[in-house]
């Protein structure tokens, strides 16, 4: 399943539904098919997707609780962290907060 995020101030972007779980939990709202985050919400959601990404750099399996264990170097190479998995949404929700505009998602 793809998650659609929109925005009118952004252009919108698409992720996978492992992925966009994994930014709902850290964000604090519930995987459902469609949902909103306000701009009124926006300043925590960004605070909680910044922290999220620091801590990432602390940690050698990049804070990931998808990483896995024993890989090898090839794989190590190959691994895309929470830092560019939350990248669009990050950048979203900044923008729309800055144009005063909603973040929204379906399925």
């Amino acid at each position: 399943m793809l998650y659609r995020f929109q925005s009118r101030a952004t252009p919108p972007f698409v992720m996978l539904e492992v992925n966009a779980r994994q930014l709902f939990e850290i964000i604090g709202r519930a995987p459902a098919p469609k949902g909103v985050v306000t701009v009124d919400q926006m300043p925590g959601a960004i605070a909680a997707l910044a922290a999220a990404m620091a801590r990432e750099g602390e940690n050698t399996h990049n804070a990931d609780a998808y990483a896995v264990e024993g890989h090898d170097n090839e794989a190590e190479k190959q691994h895309i962290g929470l830092r560019q998995r939350a990248a669009p949404l990050l950048h979203m929700l900044k923008d729309s907060r800055a144009d005063g505009k909603d973040v929204i998602w379906v399925v």
